[in-house]
């Protein structure tokens, strides 16, 4: 597709958007799942809230801010991670925003968000905002996860939004972006070996129109181990099967887990470690 032709796309779908805006859900702090909007430069971008039954309200809970996948979208991860019932179990409020033609921008990737120019650093940003003058969430504990092209955002937020994060958990994404965190960020990472979109090993292109490789897992999980200053992943990650391993007891933790033969997707243990990890991390410090 020519780049006018592009252009001419994008602008019609969100004149689209910005004459039809989803309409605003039920109150924040309402247990269940409900429907939600957040006004941006005139376009409503909407997201799905969780809260778990017999939260008490205005009482600020941990949240989990949740990634879909490319050209997926906030119901299709809902349902892939099973992070609900995480949450009703540990305590968390669940927020699944949407990206832009069902894709984030991530840094070299993925297209329609990247193509234009979507800011979704301001859009997550005020989603938090949102949530936490709200009264649902709690700004020390914030934490986000995402699969795919969402967990290559969960990467780019926790690299220019550090300060912000309790911990981020990633599952078959990349990093596609510099990044330089304001502090050390705990990661969790999920992989399979034979994941044919983010290669375990490296290699590819990040995007159809962006022909620079993928970084191989193992080195994106050193730089993330170089940031917080902690010693290799050599150590078995507590609750997790064989495959995963981290850097040790302590409040920064790096880990990966490694699905041999696996591909690219949601394990189905996945979401329950991501719910202990984020429950072991500290609090960020009080303003």
């Amino acid at each position: 597709m020519k780049i006018a032709a592009r252009a001419a796309m994008l602008v019609a779908v969100l004149a689209a958007l910005i004459a039809h805006p989803l309409p605003a859900g039920a109150s924040l702090d309402a247990p269940g799942t409900t429907k939600h909007t957040i006004a941006m430069g005139g376009w409503d971008r909407p997201y799905l809230l969780h809260v778990p039954p017999g939260s008490a309200a205005g009482k600020p809970l941990p949240l989990i801010v949740t990634l879909h996948g490319g050209l997926n979208d906030p119901e299709y991860v809902r349902k892939q991670s099973g992070l609900d019932e995480v949450a009703d179990r540990q305590g968390y409020a669940v927020a699944y925003p949407e990206g832009f033609l069902g894709t984030w921008n991530a840094g070299a990737c993925c297209s329609f968000a990247r193509w234009a120019g979507i800011d979704d650093m301001s859009f997550l940003d005020k989603l938090i905002d949102t949530l936490v003058a709200q009264g649902v969430a709690d700004r020390r504990r914030v934490f986000l996860t995402g699969f795919s092209n969402g967990g290559g955002m969960a990467y780019r937020y926790a690299c220019q939004r550090a300060e912000r994060l309790a911990g981020i958990a990633v599952v078959s994404g990349a990093l596609a972006i510099g990044c330089t965190p304001g502090k050390p960020v705990s990661v969790l990472a999920f992989h399979g070996t034979l994941d044919p979109s983010v290669p375990y090993t490296g290699g590819g292109n990040m995007d159809a129109d962006v022909h620079f490789p993928f970084f191989a897992v193992q080195v994106v999980m050193e730089f993330w181990r170089w940031v917080d200053q902690l010693p290799a992943l050599s150590w078995p990650v507590p609750g997790g099967p064989d495959g995963c391993v981290g850097t040790g007891p302590g409040p920064q933790v790096v880990a990966l887990c490694t699905e041999q033969g696996g591909g690219h997707e949601w394990p189905s243990y996945a979401s329950g470690m991501i719910g202990r990890f984020f429950a072991e991390r500290p609090s960020l410090p009080a303003s």
